[in-house]
């Protein structure tokens, strides 16, 4: 009776952990809450590596918006990965990230070609309108510093 109930024991602990695995296997394809993707970013920000970079950028291909701002925060300081950083912010402010918005209007100020305080003023309102307090006191001081003539249309 005793060596049934010990390789009962053993199925049955066999049987749970199956189960764990495949629960953890199909919680692989969901995207956690943005304070878990956050966590992270920050994680690879301090200390590198690429298994966190590879979790990010699979989050980011299920279409988080956060996973998208976080790579875009670590790519835009790296010279070859500065598109991908714009490519990223542009596609979470498209889906209403502020701080994306905000840091895309930085990059885009950075290298003064035509139409980049435009684009930056755009982006700047875009993301004051969602309660962006930096993006609020930049646009107000373009703005005030620039001709009224020049500004965007959604400005005047």
């Amino acid at each position: 009776m005793e060596l049934f109930n010990k390789s009962g024991a053993l199925i049955a602990f066999v049987l749970v952990s199956v189960g764990a695995l495949i629960a953890c296997q199909a919680k692989e394809d969901t995207v956690p809450p943005a304070p878990v993707i956050e966590a992270v970013a920050q994680k690879l920000t301090i200390h590198g590596g690429a298994a966190a970079e590879r979790r990010l950028r699979e989050w980011a291909e299920q279409g988080s918006v956060v996973a998208k701002r976080e790579l875009g925060m670590i790519y835009q300081s790296k010279t070859q990965q500065r598109g991908e950083a714009m490519r990223l912010f542009e596609e979470a402010a498209r889906a209403g990230d502020s701080e994306s918005a905000f840091q895309l209007a930085e990059m885009v100020r950075m290298p003064a070609t035509e139409g980049a305080d435009e684009r930056a003023l755009s982006l700047y309102q875009q993301a004051a309108e969602r309660s962006h307090a930096k993006a609020a006191l930049r646009l107000a001081s373009l703005v005030r510093g620039a001709d009224v003539a020049a500004q965007p249309a959604a400005l005047k």
